[in-house]
């Protein structure tokens, strides 16, 4: 009995909407979905590549890492042309080598999450573009490794026992959080009713940055530029219903 409720509903406001853009053209917007945001960011990762030539393994990329994740939203009727949605993105770069006797690697991991606000300019015909924000918490990590020997149970244990053991391994991580505040710009572009394509960007905002090590501990002297303020650029795949 839903399925048909949902489904008569779906047809009126199809039809309502069709009768509006015969009549006076479609005013105010409607929709909602959800999708898949592949996303490109480029935060500042010259201080931990000024410490990784000094390893004498290869630098991380300059030019930016690849984020995954998706998002939703829905036009909210009580305010026209305005969308209320989520959005969760993460994504991370990596390098690593043999240097003498030692593999080493160090990681780097970038995320945010957090709800979106747009307002879609009502001027522009049969595509959307929306001027918003993400408001939301971020992370960033950066994960540092040196090994030099064959693991077993017994001799990972043997660095921590009540012995002095010697030891060259190396496992630190290092992790930002922060509050995060997002100036947007997205066009979606709906090819169908139920299909539509978005491309987009903003810059990331950071807020109350803190740094810690290992099981949550203090750290001092973290370069300020590692603040993970950054553009990102955010493509889109969303299927819900539309009328732009």
């Amino acid at each position: 009995m839903k399925k048909y409720f949902l489904l008569i509903t779906l047809i009126l406001c199809f039809n309502k909407i069709n009768a509006q853009e015969e009549d006076i053209g479609w005013v105010s917007r409607f929709g909602i979905a959800v999708g898949f945001n592949p996303a490109y960011v480029f935060p500042d990762l010259s201080d931990i590549n000024t410490q990784i030539k000094k390893m004498g393994i290869d630098e991380l990329s300059n030019s930016g890492l690849i984020l995954w994740g998706g998002s939703g939203y829905a036009y909210i009727m009580m305010i026209e042309d305005f969308r209320i949605g989520a959005i969760g993105l993460s994504g991370s770069t990596s390098t690593s080598g043999t240097v003498g006797e030692f593999e080493k690697e160090v990681k780097y991991n970038f995320g945010l999450g957090g709800l979106t606000f747009e307002y879609t300019l009502p001027f522009i015909k049969n595509v959307a573009v929306s001027l918003g924000a993400i408001v939301g918490y971020g992370s960033s990590s950066i994960e540092i490794y040196q090994s030099s020997s064959d693991y077993s149970w017994e001799n990972v244990w043997s660095k921590v026992n009540d012995g002095i053991v010697m030891t060259r391994d190396v496992s630190d991580i290092l992790k930002q959080s922060y509050l995060l505040f997002t100036p947007t710009i997205n066009c979606d572009i709906p090819l169908t009713r139920f299909f539509s394509f978005r491309i987009g960007g903003g810059y990331n905002l950071t807020f109350n940055r803190s740094w810690k090590v290992n099981n949550n501990k203090s750290i001092s002297g973290m370069p300020s530029g590692l603040n993970s303020n950054s553009f990102f650029i955010q493509t889109g795949i969303y299927f819900g219903f539309f009328a732009y």
